[in-house]
């Protein structure tokens, strides 16, 4: 029991670091590309959002997998 929620716990809080590491990334390497073109923060921004799409998109794919280990889950334990 303590397992499971433990278990669940941690699955929704990777689900929340997807979203955070997304966005540092796609800010890291835009910040390296502005200081590598000389570019006045147009690559950190766009690589910002595009750092915001990865991380709902990760965070999508997650939560997905994560109900339908829970509906799975459930069937198991009605049969």
């Amino acid at each position: 029991m303590f397992n499971k929620k433990f278990n669940d716990y941690f699955t929704i809080g990777t689900i929340g670091l997807h979203l955070i590491s997304g966005i540092i990334v796609g800010l890291a390497i835009g910040y390296f590309l502005d200081k590598f073109f000389n570019t006045h923060y147009i690559m950190t921004i766009i690589f910002f959002f595009l750092g915001v799409a990865s991380g709902f998109y990760n965070m999508y794919k997650d939560a997905i997998k994560y109900i339908q280990k829970e509906e799975k889950e459930r069937e198991n334990s009605k049969q």
